[in-house]
C-alpha cells in the first residue's frame, strides 16, 4: 500500500485509537473520546447527518477525506465509510495529512 494517509489509519487501528462505524463513532464522541471524525467520500449523506450533528453538537472537528468506502474498507479490514479516532496526536496528524491531500 503507498497511499500514506491509508497506511497511518491501519496504524491507527492497530494502536487500537479507532473507532469503526456510525453509530460507534457517534457513541465515541458523546463519551468525549473522539478527537476527528473522518468519513469517506461516497459515504452516505442520510447516514452520516447524525454522526455530524453529534460531532457539532460536542465540538469535535468531522473531515471527509478523498478515498472511498471501498478503499478504506480494503485498508483496515472492515466495512467502513466513518472513523472516529481516540487519540489526539493521531487527530492532529491526520489532520494535517487530510488537508495536505
Amino acid at each position: 500500500m503507498d497511499d500514506r494517509l491509508l497506511s497511518f489509519l491501519g496504524l491507527c487501528r492497530r494502536a487500537r485509537k479507532l473507532v469503526i462505524g456510525a453509530q460507534p463513532a457517534i457513541e465515541s464522541v458523546e463519551n468525549k473520546k473522539s478527537q476527528l471524525i473522518i468519513y469517506a467520500s461516497d459515504f452516505s449523506r442520510n447516514s452520516l447527518k447524525p454522526v455530524l450533528e453529534s460531532a457539532e453538537k460536542n465540538g469535535v472537528t468531522a473531515l471527509m477525506i478523498n478515498r472511498s468506502k471501498d478503499e478504506l474498507s480494503f485498508s483496515l479490514g472492515k466495512l467502513c465509510g466513518v472513523l472516529s479516532v481516540e487519540d489526539k496526536g493521531f487527530a492532529d496528524k491526520l489532520k494535517i495529512m487530510i488537508e495536505c491531500d
